[in-house]
């Protein structure tokens, strides 16, 4: 399968998960829905790692840690938006992150006392932002605000993540061995909120909901993975954004969402600020992917 399909099949299964955790949310809290969906896809990888017959053992484990925290957190404070707030929304806010990464490179130009910041990065962060807040806007209203928060938050710590995955590429560290110790961190979080909540009693609409949050996951996680290590990094990027027209889609015709031109002209913003930006960061920095959607 070419890189193109692989994305955007993974953006399509994506969207999906984000469904089937919008329809869990209503029997579980987002600690059981991060756990379970972890606990799916550490299964998954350890397996597959036995029968190719890779390793899973790692010499920095304390990057590892640093990688599971940033993206568990992330995922954590994603599935609860999408519990909150409209499904393209809490998409549209997680994709944020490439215009996060870009506020951290302005950021580290000043502290490096850069006599230049580059004014495309700048009009970037800007244009993002303001695509927040037209999509917020009439999230706002209806007295969303813990979800918006959320949601945007998920952005921002998605940033911090993938620059310890690109952290972790640079070690050496196979994707598998990323994606295996990622898991466990979300089994060890999602069981330590779970304690802290409590946990509710399983039905059958609602174990089949987990399992398919984890299948869904993991089966988007490894093709996005395979399209990056075959495929053109900024063509990626920009299929992945198609993740928002899905998810649009979905919430229109399976929970009745509320279409606002002000909320689409803020998706467009938004997506136009994450493209520009990962084109940018690219040029700084060939080597870097960067793989939104989930952390």
């Amino acid at each position: 399968m070419t890189a193109p399909l692989l994305m955007l099949g993974a953006s399509l299964l994506f969207a999906t998960m984000g469904v089937c955790v919008k329809l869990a949310s209503a029997h579980y809290g987002a600690g059981e829905i991060v756990l379970y969906r972890s606990l799916v896809g550490a299964v998954f990888i350890a397996g597959l790692s036995h029968w190719r017959g890779g390793s899973l053992r790692t010499t920095i484990p304390a990057m590892h840690f640093w990688r599971s925290l940033t993206g568990v957190i992330s995922l954590a404070l994603w599935f609860y938006a999408i519990g909150k707030l409209p499904l393209a929304t809490a998409v549209t806010l997680n994709y944020m992150s490439s215009v996060w990464m870009a506020l951290f490179l302005i950021g580290g130009a000043v502290m490096l006392g850069s006599a230049r910041v580059d004014p495309r990065l700048v009009a970037t962060v800007l244009a993002g932002f303001a695509g927040v807040a037209l999509v917020l806007q009439p999230t706002l209203e209806r007295d969303q605000f813990q979800g918006a928060l959320a949601g945007l938050t998920s952005g921002l710590t998605s940033a911090m993540a993938y620059l310890q995955v690109t952290a972790l590429g640079r070690a050496g560290e196979p994707e598998y061995r990323v994606v295996f110790y990622f898991s466990v961190g979300g089994v060890l979080m999602g069981s330590l909120l779970t304690l802290m909540s409590g946990a509710h009693a399983h039905t059958l609409q609602g174990a089949a909901l987990l399992l398919a949050i984890g299948v869904l996951a993991t089966t988007a996680q490894m093709m996005m993975t395979r399209a990056y290590a075959i495929g053109r990094a900024l063509t990626n990027a920009s299929l992945q954004y198609m993740g928002i027209a899905f998810a649009f889609v979905f919430g229109v015709l399976v929970f009745d969402d509320p279409v606002t031109g002000l909320a689409l002209a803020g998706m467009v913003l938004i997506v136009g600020a994450g493209l520009v930006a990962t084109r940018l960061r690219q040029r700084a920095a060939p080597a870097d992917t960067d793989h939104a959607g989930e952390t």
